[in-house]
């Protein structure tokens, strides 16, 4: 029984110094010669960066919100009853033109915001890079939202409580709520839709940018300069 257990202990250790191993037989900063961890690094901001350049610019065009299924912003829960009850009477077409008007605020806000975002990756700082390069198809992405997104919360939600302004949501989402609360036996309504939308904007964001991640990541094509070619074959 001694000698099973031994070998089954030999067996587990040899196998967790395999696992070390994969990581650890990434280049450090004393492996091969002309790529250490910040080559690494240097080379999941570029994926952050393209991702923001390829993806998220897509964002800012007419309908980059609104007819883009992985981020379209939908009501919130509390106003889906604004929604139903206003269909219900005839004014579906109000009702559309809300959810498009929040849509067109997101649109707007990060095309004014996309500065913001670049920003943003160049000042992050990656604890341990060869971890995040071999980690899920958004590691890196990952890593930036849960460093940025407080911050960027902060910066970005001015920016939609202007576009809101900018391209008439506010009035919109006015008539539509005063409409709303006007008819009998329904309880007033008074959402924070700049706080929601600054959510939901953000988050799209960092969709977009997984986006790219991943294609960089699974797609040797989206390699297209020489520090993604030499970084990203390391996870490969």
């Amino acid at each position: 029984m001694k000698k099973i257990i031994a070998v089954l202990v030999l067996f587990s250790l040899v196998s967790c110094a395999e696992l070390q191993g994969v990581i650890d037989g990434l280049p450090g900063e004393s492996g091969l010669p002309g790529i250490d961890n910040q080559m690494i690094g240097n080379g999941l901001k570029q994926a952050l960066d393209f991702g923001i350049d390829k993806q998220v610019t897509k964002l800012t065009s007419t309908d980059g919100f609104y007819k883009n299924e992985l981020v379209k912003i939908l009501l919130p829960e509390e106003l889906q009853k604004v929604d139903n009850t206003l269909r219900a009477i005839g004014l579906g077409k109000l009702a559309d033109e809300g959810i498009k008007a929040l849509n067109r605020a997101a649109e707007d806000a990060v095309s004014e915001a996309t500065p913001i975002f670049v920003d943003a990756v160049k000042q992050i700082s990656f604890n341990d890079v060869r971890t995040i390069l071999l980690g899920t198809d958004d590691a890196a992405t990952q890593y930036l939202e849960g460093k940025t997104n407080a911050a960027l919360y902060n910066k970005f939600n001015p920016v939609i409580k202007n576009s809101f302004a900018k391209v008439g949501a506010d009035q919109i989402w006015t008539n539509l709520i005063t409409k709303y609360n006007d008819l009998p036996l329904t309880n007033n309504v008074n959402p924070d839709l700049t706080d929601y939308v600054t959510q939901q904007a953000l988050q799209g964001v960092y969709t977009m940018i997984a986006v790219e991640e991943k294609e960089i990541r699974t797609k040797t094509q989206s390699r297209t300069t020489d520090l993604l070619k030499r970084v990203f074959a390391l996870q490969d």
